[in-house]
């Protein structure tokens, strides 16, 4: 419901769209390797790629590097799922008592996120964002990226989400979930797209513990609450050219992007 349609996609060529299964996690770490091997692809073609869109841990992975050791305990993973499920804000504390730089990324609500932070503190002694660090030192586990950052003030970012959120749910977001739980049950097993925000929503909207427009507002709740911890973590990241989209000139932007463009190597 939210890919870009055939318009969109007119005369460009896009990538890693709809190419995973709902029912297949994929991390930042292994997303972002899939895009430099695309990038290269690109390249390749004497072509100039454009990465557009993704959450700030994504963007992180991708230029600065990830931790991605083999690092699993399963008795640990299981009883800090148990203790999650028990407290979850007891959890989040924790975390942020052994690394209170990688949880002001972490959302309450992101079970998984939450559970692996603390496991890898467990297994290894040390807190995720060091390992994170160390990533950096590793040149083929980083891109120098040229990043343009759009931003619109708090009313207009509200109403895009507004309207975005009505447009999914008018092209089907409601069916394409039903679709998903019944391949879920019978897959027997979890599918991660499920515990996604607006996904959950639906969910208690489906199981009758919302109403059609508390499910809306939920959405959009928390959909603005993510906007705000997006719009924080970029405030950390290294951007090239910040554009203002309530101030742009629309018919000039065509001009703006050749320009810049031009100036890169």
């Amino acid at each position: 419901t939210a890919q870009p349609t055939k318009e969109d996609m007119d005369g460009i060529p896009h990538h890693l769209f709809g190419f995973r299964d709902p029912s297949e996690p994929i991390s930042a770490g292994e997303y972002a390797k899939l895009v430099r091997t695309k990038i290269k692809d690109i390249q390749a073609n004497g072509k100039t790629p454009i990465i557009c869109g993704g959450a700030g841990l994504y963007y992180r992975a991708l230029t600065k590097g990830i931790f991605e050791g083999s690092v699993s305990d399963l008795p640990t993973r299981g009883r800090l799922e148990q203790a999650y499920e028990d407290d979850p804000a007891a959890l989040l504390e924790r975390l942020r008592s052994v690394d209170p730089e990688y949880a002001e990324i972490v959302h309450i609500n992101n079970k998984k996120r939450l559970v692996r932070a603390l496991e890898i503190y467990e297994a290894t002694g040390k807190p995720p964002s060091e390992h994170f660090h160390h990533q950096e030192d590793h040149p083929s586990k980083t891109l120098d990226l040229f990043t343009l950052l759009l931003t619109w003030n708090r009313e207009t970012l509200n109403k895009r989400i507004e309207h975005r959120t009505d447009e999914m749910l008018e092209k089907g977001w409601v069916e394409e979930v039903k679709t998903l739980l019944e391949k879920q049950t019978q897959a027997g097993r979890v599918y991660p797209a499920l515990d996604s925000i607006g996904y959950r929503q639906i969910q208690a909207y489906l199981n009758g513990e919302l109403t059609q427009d508390e499910m809306r507002e939920e959405i959009i709740i928390r959909t603005r609450q993510f906007a705000r911890r997006q719009t924080q973590w970029f405030k950390k990241e290294t951007i090239d050219l910040i554009i203002e989209m309530d101030n742009m000139d629309r018919e000039k932007l065509p001009e703006i992007l050749h320009c810049i463009f031009m100036t890169l190597p």
